[in-house]
């Protein structure tokens, strides 16, 4: 099973934030499959089978990419809906679910923050605090630092999306088992 499947059963946050991920790797590569194997597969520590299952999901991610034509920027459209699925829950959650209300009340003057830094065009919490978290990761792989003030939004962001996270996962469990 490929890390991208593991990770959607197991944390859809952190599914997103790996196939944002891959979706600018794709981008670095220039949606070239050669380089992302000579580059990227390559130095991967797995079998020969696992390689080529890597490398036919990566050709499927960049068709599905090219089809959507979101080659500089934005994100495959199944992936906005996994981002909606989280806002309906946040929403609920947001309405009915207290330990959840702190964490929003705690969240707040950085969505405010963060809402600003994007020149008012994101609002929506859940994909404010997947892109902040990113950004975030981004700012770790190049080795910059973050303020303590950033990692406090960040904890806090964190604590939100994996709120949400467990969430998703009890009510897709929960809605398996009706079916």
């Amino acid at each position: 099973m490929l890390l991208a499947q593991k990770k959607k059963q197991s944390n859809i946050s952190e599914y997103l934030i790996y196939m944002y991920q891959t979706e600018d790797l794709i981008r670095q590569f220039n949606f070239d499959l050669n380089q992302l194997n000579t580059y990227v597969l390559a130095h991967i520590p797995a079998s020969e089978q696992e390689k080529k299952e890597l490398l036919l999901w990566y050709a499927s991610l960049i068709e599905k990419m090219q089809n959507e034509k979101i080659h500089t920027k934005g994100h495959l459209q199944e992936l906005n809906q996994l981002v909606e699925k989280l806002t309906k829950l946040h929403t609920q959650l947001e309405a009915t679910n207290a330990p959840y209300q702190a964490i929003l009340s705690k969240a707040a003057p950085y969505f405010s923050q963060q809402t600003e830094a994007s020149g008012n065009t994101l609002t929506n919490p859940v994909q404010l605090s997947l892109n902040a978290v990113y950004g975030f990761l981004i700012l770790k792989l190049t080795g910059k630092k973050t303020t303590k003030t950033q990692q406090q939004m960040l904890d806090t962001f964190g604590d939100l999306l994996s709120f949400l996270s467990h969430a998703y996962k009890d009510n897709k469990h929960k809605n398996s088992l009706s079916d």
